[in-house]
């Protein structure tokens, strides 16, 4: 019989072995996604085809993952958080190796489908893993780590996908997940210890659907408005299908005995208002990431390497800045930090609206990593309340449910700054063309980057109002009140 010391001991080196197998996992899908997106033009010259066709090899990736994410959180409180954790590793890995065999461009696309199924139960099932295995008091702090994982990702991956394009072609930025992912899995099947699965649910094939076909419906619809035109039949047709097969999905979840997502969770009041608050975060920031690295290299005319290096600023701060504020969290409660960061976004955003074409590129870096800082302040401890909030077997439901907010997020946030310049620069592109100014296109640009980034300022400071009215963040005890 083990003395309680050498117990207490025993558990703390598993739960760190344990963080840094589902580290790894963490890792890897936000690096694939950001490495992809650098090497596009090198696909899109190798299959020769065009812009609008090549879009889909990150679409199809973003659009699986957003619609399957709450279907894997089900899935993981039924079958247990290991397996499902596992299989999307093993899925994701064999769905890489297809990618970079591919004969032709829309193999490949199929093939990021695939791969988005296995990356999409990683990402589900990671941050319920850690919660699962980490007491209260330790949550904030791991999740925060988990969060500087996702920003390293996010800042290496176009340095790594550069390198690997330059040297080896842009077939290997899929096969490096080969090695990672057979290390990976072995790390993960040997440390992880088992969940206990609740075996007298029953999956809900038809809330499953029906959710899937209201997500995708939409993510097309906010993905496609601008391109295919808001009042044009296809979007007109995808935002009515996605409202009808949402309401019949509540349907369904309020009448089937095991419903795939307990909609109960929503009178949780600090569950409900922190998603929301992750949402417009998502939906505010993202548009920096979308539209400024145009502005890089159309009005700046910087070199790739540069531009990267310099975007690299806000990921680099969260990296620092997550499981400091992860750890804070733990002491002191959550509400006051994710309030407080979605308040440095805000201000940082308004400052990166003020930039112009002669902005020193030292300045805009620093505004950069005020917004890492701001970023970095909220994740981690709004993290931490959402799945501090719900019952134990409720953790993959949770988990999936934020995964879903995040990349619901990023897709609503890309598709609101594409159709708020792409309406806004025509405009200021005539009237600086009257005044015969020869840097009308730049300056025009910079004009409609402003508004892009003054509407994510105010959607920050709603998610900082939506914040700080969410409740104490006393999340154990709301747990306890939802046995």
């Amino acid at each position: 019989m083990n003395k309680p010391g050498k117990t207490n001991e025993h558990d703390n080196k598993y739960k760190w072995k344990a963080l840094t197998a589902i580290a790894i996992g963490t890792f890897m899908a936000p690096l694939d996604g950001s490495i992809v997106n650098i090497t596009l033009p090198h696909i899109s010259s190798a299959f020769k085809t065009d812009l609008a066709t090549v879009e889909w090899v990150v679409m199809s990736y973003l659009l699986v993952i957003s619609s399957l994410l709450l279907a894997y959180g089900r899935l993981g409180d039924m079958l247990g958080l290991k397996k499902v954790y596992i299989t999307g590793f093993a899925i994701f890995t064999a769905g890489s190796v297809l990618c970079a065999v591919s004969p032709s461009i829309w193999t490949l696309i199929g093939f990021r489908a695939l791969q988005a199924i296995g990356a999409g139960m990683m990402m589900a099932i990671g941050p319920a893993l850690v919660t699962d295995i980490f007491p209260p008091r330790e949550r904030g702090k791991a999740l925060g780590i988990i969060g500087s994982t996702v920003a390293s990702a996010l800042a290496f991956g176009p340095a790594l996908g550069g390198l690997l394009v330059d040297y080896f072609g842009w077939r290997s930025i899929f096969l490096i997940n080969l090695p990672i992912g057979i290390f990976a899995i072995y790390k993960a099947s040997t440390v992880l210890k088992p969940t206990t699965p609740d075996k007298n649910q029953r999956f809900d094939t038809a809330g499953a659907v029906t959710l899937f076909l209201a997500l995708i419906t939409f993510l097309l619809a906010a993905s496609h408005g601008q391109q295919w035109g808001w009042n044009s039949a296809a979007i007109i047709g995808l935002i009515t299908s996605s409202l009808f097969f949402l309401a019949l999905f509540i349907w369904i979840e309020l009448n089937v005995p095991q419903p795939m997502m307990d909609l109960s969770l929503f009178k949780i009041r600090l569950f409900t208002m922190a998603n929301i608050s992750a949402l417009i975060s998502y939906m505010s920031h993202f548009s920096i990431i979308f539209l400024l690295p145009f502005y890089l290299k159309d009005v700046r005319n910087l070199e790739p390497s540069t531009a990267g290096i310099l975007m690299a600023a806000s990921p680099m701060v969260i990296l620092v800045v997550a499981p400091l504020s992860g750890t804070l969290s733990d002491r002191i409660g959550s509400r006051l930090l994710s309030s407080l960061g979605l308040a440095v976004v805000s201000i940082s955003m308004l400052l990166i609206s003020s930039v112009n074409a002669g902005t020193s590129l030292v300045i805009l870096a620093l505004y950069l990593a005020l917004l890492g800082l701001g970023i970095g302040l909220f994740q981690s401890p709004n993290n931490s309340a959402i799945m501090g909030s719900v019952p134990k077997h409720r953790l993959g439901t949770a988990s999936g449910t934020l995964a879903s907010m995040r990349n619901i997020g990023m897709v609503v946030g890309v598709a609101l700054s594409g159709a708020i310049f792409n309406s806004r620069l025509p405009v200021y592109l005539n009237e600086l063309k009257m005044t015969g100014l020869k840097t009308a296109q730049s300056l025009a640009f910079v004009k409609a980057m402003h508004d892009v980034f003054l509407t994510g300022a105010f959607l920050a400071a709603v998610g900082m109002l939506v914040s700080i009215f969410r409740g104490s963040g006393n999340y154990q005890r709301v747990q306890k009140s939802h046995p």
